[in-house]
């Protein structure tokens, strides 16, 4: 335990908060060149075949981003915009690939909930 003095001197440091999507440094969004895309099985209760991309971002950080929606146009070499939001299904994936940006397509005949897909009205 400090001392009175050393608490005079030093004081006391709050503990810095932590980032739950660091590689975007703060940023909305972040541009990266897709190095692999690939399936995935999700966590303990759940069973199906997920779509994951592995981006390498402009500042150098390589990341696991979840496809949504269904269907895409991804392959490697693909240009992608990646927005913050993890997928609790897959571990280590904290990323998720913004449709109808740059390389990625919207997501075809999709009625309900087109503004997070890219799908355009009719």
């Amino acid at each position: 335990m400090p001392t009175v003095n050393q608490l005079v001197r030093k004081g006391r440091k709050s503990a810095k908060s932590k980032t739950k999507s660091p590689a975007l440094e703060g940023a909305p969004q972040k541009r990266g060149v897709c190095t692999r895309v690939y399936t995935n099985t999700p966590r303990k209760p759940n069973s199906a075949l997920r779509k994951v991309a592995r981006v390498r971002l402009t500042n150098g950080q390589e990341v696991g981003a979840y496809i949504p929606g269904e269907g895409h146009n991804l392959q490697e070499h693909s240009v992608v915009l990646i927005r913050g939001g993890r997928v609790r299904d897959l571990p280590g994936v904290r990323y998720k690939v913004i449709r109808a940006a740059l390389d990625t397509a919207g997501v075809s005949d999709r009625k309900q909930g087109r503004s997070k897909y890219g799908a355009k009205k009719g």
